[in-house]
């Protein structure tokens, strides 16, 4: 099969993926091929095509191992075999190679800060006298004045209540910075990243082409372990900020990259939850030998109050700029990962465009192109490519994200009003990015025959690929052009990065520059109509539409959501 791409192992460029865009699949609501309401490997492989026409030269696979999925499969119990609910290896083998025929990549998720209280290593951990104890991060108890046992820290997990579990058999708590079933690999132990690094190796030279690194940045833990900073009327204080970036970081990766990675022309990403701009460019600077990339959560978290339940406004300015700082600080030394949307966000068309019926469509190929012309590797969230929206969920009964249903329990036990509970928790929840793909107008959206594992979006039967297939004005249609852009126009991928008119509220303006060439990013990031500045509009003149939004269009003046790019000679 003949491709623009061919996979990494096929090419001497080291730096392959700069060109790329990768479209993640969160496996259990992307096809299910056999029925039982649960999407698989063969119902990926069925929609192959679908990654083709778009034009995307990687897949990220969200995680698929054997596992108990307390937390959707991001719970590990056997890191070199495929949980049945998914297929075999053998279904992975196919999936592979069918990627590879069409020139398309293959990213395993990687999720070695923690396991499962299943997987063997932990299980055996149990054991006091274990050689593995020191596998994980086993503590005593503190002690009350009462003579009752305490956490060793005051650490919250990610999922609400502390991150430490007290197991009567030992006599001991473990560490675990989300689920209680999701205990933390000791990563100072030698033996660990052995293992770690070898069952990598086996991925590899199975055909796989990277890792997309979970929480990479948990790592290393600084010791002595202590308490975080007391919160008023909070019983535990956040764990992420006393584990991010630790001691040994840069020494975990860089080993992993020597042991690993090297000489294999791979994509990495590194998940790394409050990372800053100096640290990823530690992380990703090309001499350091550790990072591909990282996924900053800076402007996902600008609509975020006291906790992620709290939803704030977000300024333009404010989002504008951060992006920016990000584009600056990484334009001369690393690489910037590009997402709206993943597994863990709302849907960006809900959070950061309008989903309103009449400005949908426009937002939806706005925020992409937006997303798509800054300077590094754009990520597609399964359904972004349509326009998918939030769920609008209004019963705590249609949720099954274990972080939404304990915030939910724990929140009610203290008094929270649960109608203003469930009205937060829809705005913000990781189940509206985990609801079916929507590939038709049927009661199952085409995702499955049976009954889906979580609720269908009711608006699948006016957004979905079938309904968008042959339609050249619609958000797919926007979503295959912007990509095919990016293979035959040398700015989008190395030009220099402006951002112009910063502080306008509704404009989004910059541009990517060489020495031949001017692409102009002109978008109107409100609901409102807004005039052109004049001598933006002036400058613009003899500019060639590349791409637009809107049909009908008005020189001196942006429809709501209307975005233009626009190439203009040096």
């Amino acid at each position: 099969m003949s491709s623009a791409f061919v996979v990494p192992a096929h090419r001497a460029d080291p730096d392959w993926w700069r060109s790329q865009v990768v479209y993640q699949i969160y496996p259990r609501s992307f096809a299910d091929s056999d029925g039982d309401g649960i999407g698989d490997l063969r119902g990926i492989i069925d929609h192959l095509d679908h990654l083709a026409d778009l034009g995307v030269g990687v897949v990220w696979l969200s995680p698929i191992y054997r596992s108990p999925q307390d937390d959707n499969g991001y719970d590990i119990s056997d890191y070199t075999d495929v949980d049945p609910m998914f297929g075999s290896l053998a279904d992975l083998d196919e999936l592979i190679a069918g990627l590879h025929e069409r020139g398309i990549a293959l990213v395993m998720d990687l999720v070695v800060n923690h396991t499962s209280d299943e997987h063997p290593w932990f299980v055996e951990s149990r054991d006091p006298d274990s050689p593995k104890r020191d596998w994980y991060w086993w503590r005593p108890p503190r002690v009350a004045e009462d003579g009752t046992p305490l956490p060793p820290t005051n650490w919250e997990s990610a999922f609400s209540g502390s991150a430490w579990e007290f197991d009567e058999a030992s006599g001991e708590y473990y560490l675990h910075l989300f689920s209680r079933k999701q205990p933390d690999l000791n990563w100072e132990n030698p033996e660990v990243c052995k293992e770690i690094h070898a069952m990598m190796r086996w991925w590899l030279d199975r055909g796989v082409d990277g890792f997309r690194m979970d929480v990479i940045n948990f790592i290393s833990k600084t010791e002595p372990l202590v308490d975080g900073p007391e919160i008023p009327g909070r019983a535990y204080s956040p764990a992420f900020p006393m584990v991010a970036d630790g001691p040994r970081m840069h020494e975990f990766l860089h080993e992993m990259y020597a042991e690993v990675l090297a000489d294999r022309n791979l994509i990495t990403v590194g998940e790394m939850p409050g990372v800053t701009v100096a640290e990823a460019r530690r992380y990703t600077a090309a001499d350091r030998h550790e990072l591909d990339m990282v996924f900053t959560f800076e402007h996902v978290a600008l609509d975020v109050g006291a906790t992620k339940w709290d939803r704030v406004p977000i300024s333009l300015p404010v989002l504008k700029k951060n992006l920016a700082s990000w584009q600056e600080g990484l334009a001369d030394e690393g690489w910037n990962s590009l997402y709206w949307d993943n597994h863990d966000q709302p849907r960006a068309v809900s959070r950061f465009g309008d989903d309103a019926p009449e400005h949908r469509v426009a937002s939806a190929k706005t925020l992409a192109t937006v997303l798509h012309l800054h300077r590094g590797t754009p990520y597609v969230y399964q359904g972004q490519e349509i326009g998918m929206t939030n769920a609008g969920f209004t019963e705590i009964g249609q949720y099954r994200d274990i972080e939404a249903l304990n915030h939910h329990a724990e929140a009610v036990a203290g008094g929270a009003d649960p109608e203003v509970l469930l009205a937060q928790q829809a705005v913000q929840t990781r189940d509206n990015a985990r609801t079916p793909m929507q590939w038709d107008d049927s009661a199952s959206a085409g995702f499955s025959s049976g009954t889906p594992w979580i609720g269908v979006n009711p608006n699948h039967t006016e957004i979905n690929v079938a309904a968008q297939a042959g339609d050249p004005d619609s958000v797919l249609a926007h979503y295959r052009e912007l990509i095919a852009l990016r293979r035959s126009e040398p700015a989008i991928v190395d030009g220099r990065f402006e951002l112009r008119y910063a502080d306008d509220e509704q404009l989004w303006v910059f541009t990517r520059s060489t020495d031949t060439t001017v692409l102009t990013v002109l978008a109107n990031c409100s609901s409102d109509p807004v005039a052109v500045p004049t001598d933006l509009a002036a400058e613009l003149t003899d500019a060639e539409l590349l791409l637009g939004t809107h049909d009908e269009r008005f020189p001196d003046s942006l429809q709501p959501w209307e975005s233009r790019l626009l190439r203009s000679a040096r």
